[in-house]
């Protein structure tokens, strides 16, 4: 089975992460094949991007067994896709969505936050979680999370990792949009308007915010990198990591 499978209808492109069984988790598999559609996808003709999830969730976030796996090498080599997944959804020459449902956490999340809308539906949680295992966000979360709540509340949002409604998240400004009812039906009538606006004017703005800011996003990537490294060698990620599986409340060192 596929771990991302991208289906096309006309101009647009739909990414469905497609590990129902594990909640959507980006395991290495996924991180390496979604890197490479995505810049594939940057340079086709479509004009505009859908990324969702299949089953009951967009995404739970890394998997915790590549975690527990990784050697050194692998590391550097999941760090480098996420960080190609990133900039190349930021900076895709179209229109990109992403529609959660379920739940969008941790790494799933900052993917979520790298599109141009984000669409959740009412039901959906959403939590930059990695607090709970003793980690810090990845896949540029903390550029993300600045750029839509402010340095000081993103702080306090990541140290908390609390899980956040669809509604505090609207109210937030981590979601641009609730969908209620059909999120199939509602996302088709979002691109369908895209589809009639003057888009080469929308990404001529696109282009001028991206390319400005992507030096800081990649910056903020590369101190991602060094930072999770050593946290990932820390005693409280190894609780972190060994109360999540014993399905207790981690014990971090004081």
């Amino acid at each position: 089975m596929k771990t991302v499978k991208v289906t096309r209808q006309g101009k647009v492109a739909i990414v469905e992460l497609n590990r129902p069984q594990s909640l959507n988790a980006l395991n290495v598999e996924m991180l390496t094949v979604l890197a490479e559609e995505l810049t594939k996808l940057a340079k086709d003709d479509s004009e505009v991007v859908v990324l969702r999830g299949s089953g009951n969730v967009f995404s739970a976030g890394g998997d915790i067994k590549m975690m527990v796996q990784e050697d050194e090498g692998n590391f550097e080599d999941v760090m480098d896709d996420i960080s190609t997944i990133i900039t190349t959804l930021y900076t895709m020459p179209k229109i990109t969505i992403s529609a959660l449902h379920g739940a969008a956490a941790g790494l799933g999340l900052s993917l979520a936050l790298a599109s141009d809308f984000v669409v959740a539906h009412s039901s959906t949680k959403l939590a930059m979680n990695f607090i709970k295992i003793g980690l810090i966000p990845d896949g540029g979360g903390h550029f993300f999370m600045e750029k839509r709540l402010g340095e000081a509340k993103a702080k306090q949002v990541i140290w908390e990792g609390k899980t956040i409604s669809s509604q505090a998240a609207l109210e937030m400004g981590l979601v641009d949009r609730l969908v209620v009812d059909n999120m199939e039906e509602a996302i088709t009538k979002q691109v369908k308007a895209l589809l009639q606006a003057p888009l080469q004017a929308m990404l001529e703005t696109k282009a001028i915010y991206t390319k400005t800011s992507l030096p800081h996003l990649q910056q903020i990537l590369e101190l991602e990198k060094n930072a999770q490294r050593r946290m990932r060698e820390s005693d409280d990620h190894k609780e972190g990591i060994r109360a999540f599986l014993e399905k207790r409340l981690p014990n971090f060192a004081k």
